[in-house]
């Protein structure tokens, strides 16, 4: 039979155990939400993420694809207009990694109003479904505000003059395009920024990527943004939005 000082001791011992192993739990949560790594069953979580990445993607680039030859409404427009910069998608991020098809309360639609209102910077209506269903169920918004928001943020960008609408070929390292955005836009700095191309032979300029916080600010990127990673040519070829021949 164990007498009682034992089990007193036993008793100690146990608390003290449990008392470490929640010290663990709570560290490891901390450094967690510090480090933007989550535990498998913590990822995907709707609203729990670190902030933005706003892509907007070069329109000629895609158009010169055997993808984007077969897209009307962005390539191969009756009405004769052609874009250049583009807004593809505003993705919530972890500091490495990223949530990505978060369950919602309700079925990830987006309402026809919602797809319509964003063709003039988003011209396709599967791309504006396909980036609401894949990001802005993480965002925790609603179509309506998710779309708003990315509205905001690719509004606030102003790009360079000779990129707005170019008629001939350019090539332009990503350095050079980091530095004439960063120029042009207050508060917008080296880190906080990313440029994305196809890379190989005749390297096309895919896209651009700024980081921003959930409230709309500036902010340095994460590991997601790693430009030698996006990015590796000294050149990029830049097709132009309109032909001359």
């Amino acid at each position: 039979m164990i007498d009682r000082p034992t089990l007193k001791v036993a008793a100690a011992a146990l608390v003290a155990i449990a008392a470490l192993a929640a010290a663990a739990l709570a560290q490891r949560g901390l450094d967690g939400g510090q480090g933007g790594e989550r535990a498998e069953g913590d990822r995907n979580v709707a609203g729990d993420f670190d902030y933005y990445t706003l892509v907007l993607s070069w329109s000629p680039s895609h158009c010169s694809t055997p993808e984007g030859e077969e897209d009307a409404l962005q390539c191969r427009r009756q009405d004769g207009r052609r874009y250049a910069f583009v807004l593809h998608g505003l993705w919530p991020q972890y500091e490495e990694g990223f949530p990505e098809s978060c369950r919602t309360r309700r079925r990830p639609f987006v309402p026809q109003p919602v797809i319509d209102g964003m063709q003039d910077i988003m011209p396709s209506p599967r791309l504006v479904i396909h980036e609401y269903r894949t990001h802005g169920t993480c965002s925790g918004l609603d179509p309506g505000r998710f779309f708003e928001t990315a509205r905001r943020l690719f509004e606030k960008i102003a790009i360079p003059q000779r990129f707005l609408n170019p008629f001939e070929t350019q090539f332009v390292s990503p350095d050079d395009l980091i530095d004439e955005l960063v120029d042009l836009n207050p508060g917008l700095g080296p880190d906080m920024l990313a440029v994305a191309c196809d890379g190989g032979p005749g390297s096309r300029l895919r896209d651009v990527r700024i980081c921003f916080t959930k409230d709309g600010d500036y902010r340095a990127c994460g590991a997601n943004e790693d430009q030698s990673r996006l990015c590796r040519d000294q050149k990029m070829h830049v097709p132009p939005v309109r032909s001359t021949k």
